[in-house]
């Protein structure tokens, strides 16, 4: 009797590790970004900049940034004259990537920033 419970509970064991192991990526459980607005604008970007640069990029800038990411104009400027879309679209570990010793933004957030200059950097 002993040897039959304890062949049953092996097999019980056995079955229950094996079903709960998963094909799944991290990237398939990962949560699906919001999709993008019609029209981007500032207020749909700003909380990634908040998020994200304000760290380095505040008022006055810290840790070396080169200028002040706090309002829409120093945002547009960034985008417009200082190349900020290449330099958040960079692979990680590329020089230049931003933010700063990384990781890289999510795609999401690089493809909203991207639209939003495609849509012509709109306030609100």
């Amino acid at each position: 009797m002993k040897k039959i419970t304890f062949l049953f509970f092996t097999s019980l064991v056995l079955i229950l590790t094996i079903s709960s192991c998963t094909q799944n990526t991290y990237d398939d459980i990962e949560a699906e970004a919001d999709p993008i607005p019609e029209i981007v604008t500032y207020q749909d970007v700003k909380p990634i900049i908040d998020g994200v640069c304000l760290a380095c990029h505040s008022n006055p800038p810290q840790n070396g940034a080169p200028m002040s990411l706090v309002s829409y104009v120093n945002v547009k400027e960034a985008v417009q004259n200082r190349d900020l879309i290449n330099k958040i679209s960079k692979n990680e570990g590329e020089d230049g990537l931003m933010p700063l010793g990384g990781p890289r933004l999510p795609q999401s957030s690089i493809d909203l920033i991207v639209e939003w200059n495609n849509d012509g950097l709109l306030e609100n």
